[in-house]
């Protein structure tokens, strides 16, 4: 089969199968030349690199209804947005999003390229995020792959060859396959087609429209593929967080630097996270070590945190942090890893020698 009949054949399917998502255009406004919204399909492949469709949602409903433009973006808060983004993990890119969104509206007057070499001159966006964001938000035919396009070109060709070395064959297989008509359409068709039908565990090739030409399902070998070159074992880390609070309930935060791991985000006081970390407290106290340990998973290392809890005066002076009231405190603006530390400590909190307020577990 040609591969343009093939093209022509997935977006029929598409046509009656696409996934309706917040940020997309689906193929029936599309068709009566609606165009997506570039400020929307910018801010979801951003969000959507290295987390699920499922995860992002709420947090692109609540940026988008918070900052509803590129230019609300670019006006609004560090701190408010990185807020908004905790949870979400991997925090460069909510730094990068902010330089972003500023560059639009300093350099674009608020509008986004629709080119990729501009786009790739814009802060934060890659090769794939330019191409995605060029091709579904301007229809401009570009070869998008992602990790669910990966997956399918590696079984329609019956590619054994290990990610991360195929990459450029696979990507040479969809530039084939990339039409010029409705290639935004496209580039959604095929990852559709990766995340409903030939996903990385029991494909359901009986419904998939490409199921005649597929190499793989021919071969039987669709749930070996892709295959993947063996990752080394992650490295363990270990640190210590303390949690500090007043009689009035006040906990003590600190904000992390702007670069560097969980840059920009609130967190607890801590050390140094290798694999013998010194004490280094904020400032003299009775501390208590908690039985438990936070444990998180980075991308590069495994991170075990031991947490060392204390109650001080009304008048003490940390060598770093400030505290806040417990009013004001949101768990919802930590990280992921400093939650983990808040919801072990409360408990614990709660009956060190002195009556705290009751706090919200927000």
């Amino acid at each position: 089969m040609h591969d343009q009949a093939r093209s022509a054949d997935l977006l029929n399917w598409y046509d009656s199968h696409a996934r309706e998502l917040p940020w997309r255009i689906g193929p029936a406004q599309h068709a009566k030349d609606v165009m997506p919204d570039p400020y929307r399909i910018w801010l979801s492949e951003v969000m959507l690199q290295q987390t699920t469709v499922a995860s992002v949602i709420p947090y692109f409903e609540r940026f988008t209804a918070r900052w509803p433009t590129v230019a609300d973006l670019a006006a609004a808060e560090d701190a408010h947005v990185m807020g908004e983004w905790a949870g979400l993990g991997y925090y460069a890119r909510a730094r990068n999003l902010l330089k972003c969104a500023r560059a639009v509206v300093a350099d674009h007057a608020g509008q986004f390229p629709d080119q990729p070499a501009a786009l790739l001159g814009l802060p934060g966006i890659g090769p794939y995020t330019a191409a995605a964001i060029a091709a579904i938000a301007f229809d401009q035919p570009q070869v998008v792959v992602d990790g669910n396009i990966e997956r399918v070109m590696a079984r329609l060709h019956n590619d054994p060859t290990p990610l991360p070395r195929a990459k450029a064959a696979f990507t040479r297989a969809a530039a084939a396959l990339t039409p010029i008509h409705r290639p935004g359409d496209y580039a959604q068709a095929v990852m559709d087609l990766g995340a409903m039908i030939c996903t990385p565990k029991s494909p359901n090739c009986g419904l998939c429209p490409w199921r005649l030409p597929c190499r793989a399902r021919a071969e039987g070998t669709q749930e070996t593929l892709p295959r993947k070159t063996p990752r080394k074992p992650k490295p363990t880390r270990l640190g210590i967080a303390y949690v500090v609070q007043r009689p009035d309930g006040a906990l003590l935060l600190e904000r992390r630097p702007g670069k560097g791991l969980l840059g920009g985000m609130l967190g607890w006081p801590g050390s140094d996270w290798n694999e013998a970390p010194a004490p280094a407290p904020p400032l003299s106290a009775g501390w208590q070590l908690l039985p438990v340990e936070a444990r998180h998973t980075f991308t590069h290392f495994h991170l075990r945190l031991q947490i060392m809890l204390a109650q001080v005066g009304a008048d003490a002076r940390p060598k770093t942090g400030a505290f806040i009231a417990y009013r004001n405190f949101n768990r919802s603006e930590l990280p992921t890893v400093m939650r983990k530390v808040f919801d072990l400590s409360h408990d614990a909190l709660e009956n060190i020698n002195y009556t705290a307020p009751k706090r919200s577990r927000r």
